[in-house]
């Protein structure tokens, strides 16, 4: 009798396990599968699956690429903080360059109101611009072995505005810049930069009313319209977007008093910003996206080798060893990127009639340098330094793209006066690249972090 009712029992059980959507064979998904189920295999418009990156990044490449960027070489950056917005005047945040928000007291009515938000900031976001008297001097005769045929220079670098800041010192990470003055900026960024007509409505756009199914079918059938190198450029805002937005959940700051501040990888602000319940599928979407702009800059790295392969071609500091060690470490780092089985292949980008991929490139470079100066509007310093910093380092990335014809016909040693990359540039591109690096290795983290959640 006991067996039957055991029987019954479990039949009963089996049931209303099928009818509430239960199942032992299909148990509800995890948080880190919210997050990654969709971000595996090959990515869309290339030819390399994810889990080879991966592989490549986090075990043979992050490593040695991340002692590189220590060197001062590369830990030193040349920026100009104090340009003022070309776009609009209405920056609510910073104005000091010691202070992301100090000028809030200059806002009259509005002061009171934002005095503890200007003290946070005061605390997370400004920038230590302070350089050691031995390395001030250093910098000065930096600038002496950039050779004078610059391809292109960076915006004003020549500027009594523009400084030295120490990367080191002032690390990416969350700074409590957030709100309607940060998503107005990526919202010019992917509004007018993108190729994206008014009419269609992004997904998610917190400053754009009424979205829905609707509007982000019509938004991805859209995309998916593009051609392929107007898809690749939303592609890489996406995934340049992504990878700030790792940066800020991995050194989130945990704890804040006056005596300590605990930074560490905040999981909820990670769901919030890639859990595909959480974002409607759009979190691993932007995941993928991430990965795309890995393949891009990577493929530049390798396809400038040979500049770096000169003889005549330093890491100048001043200090003869240390430089030569840095380039050797250099090289190992490129060769090691080169010698990646499953590179984006540049070739399918601009390959049309050539009087339209020409077209085409000129709009490409005209949206992203609006953008770089869309950085200048940019109200938290920190994130403006990260994010012009950044979008140099794609741009510098692009331009070695663009360029394949005239670094295969550089002379082997002397000057280089069809294609030459300054000292801004090789500090943007590679911490560029060490910085969505930096985001596939803590995606890494998030995912075992992840799968402790139940």
């Amino acid at each position: 009798m006991g067996s039957h009712w055991g029987f019954l029992i479990g039949l009963l059980g089996a049931v209303w396990m099928l009818r509430s959507g239960h199942s032992e064979q299909q148990p509800p998904e995890t948080a880190a599968q919210r997050c990654f189920c969709q971000v595996s295999g090959y990515l869309d418009d290339c030819t390399c699956d994810v889990e080879t990156i991966d592989k490549f990044n986090n075990y043979r490449l992050f490593p040695r690429l991340q002692k590189l960027l220590e060197s001062d070489y590369f830990r030193y950056y040349k920026v100009n903080l104090k340009r003022p917005c070309p776009f609009w005047n209405d920056i609510n945040q910073c104005g000091r360059r010691d202070c992301a928000v100090k000028p809030c007291q200059f806002y009259s009515e509005e002061a009171n109101n934002l005095i503890e938000e200007c003290e946070q900031a005061e605390r997370l976001g400004a920038v230590d611009e302070s350089l050691s008297e031995e390395t001030q001097k250093a910098v000065l005769q930096w600038t002496k072995h950039d050779s004078s045929d610059n391809f292109c220079e960076a915006d004003d670098i020549q500027s009594p505005d523009a400084e030295y800041v120490d990367l080191l010192l002032n690390p990416e990470r969350y700074t409590g810049y957030k709100g309607p003055d940060a998503w107005k900026i990526w919202n010019v960024i992917y509004e007018e930069n993108c190729f994206k007509p008014q009419a269609i409505k992004r997904p998610l756009n917190p400053l754009a009313a009424g979205q829905g199914k609707s509007e982000e079918n019509t938004f991805y059938s859209w995309l998916e319209g593009l051609c392929v190198e107007k898809r690749a450029f939303y592609r890489l805002i996406s995934g340049l977007h992504a990878s700030i937005n790792v940066h800020l959940s991995a050194r989130y700051l945990l704890q804040d008093t006056w005596l300590e501040q605990k930074w560490g990888h905040n999981i909820t602000e990670f769901q919030q910003r890639f859990d595909g319940i959480l974002t409607k599928g759009e979190g691993p979407r932007r995941l993928k996206n991430l990965y795309f702009i890995y393949l891009i800059e990577l493929r530049a790295l390798s396809k400038v080798v040979p500049f770096f392969e000169r003889p005549d071609f330093q890491l100048f500091t001043g200090n003869k060893v240390q430089d030569a060690e840095n380039k050797m470490l250099l090289l190992e780092i490129l060769h090691e990127i080169k010698s990646f089985p499953l590179h984006f292949d540049e070739n399918s980008l601009f390959a049309g009639d050539k009087k339209e991929a020409n077209k085409l490139k000129e709009e490409f470079r005209l949206h992203f340098r609006n953008i770089s100066r869309i950085m200048d509007c940019v109200g938290c310093f920190k994130c403006r330094l990260w994010g012009k910093l950044q979008t140099q380092g794609l741009g510098t990335a692009l331009k070695i793209l663009f360029s394949e014809k005239l670094i295969a016909n550089m002379p082997e040693s002397g000057p280089s006066y069809e294609f030459h990359l300054t000292r801004q540039e090789i500090v943007s591109l590679f911490n560029a690249f060490g910085r969505i690096s930096t985001s596939v290795k803590e995606l890494e983290n998030f995912r075992d972090l992840l799968q402790n959640i139940h």
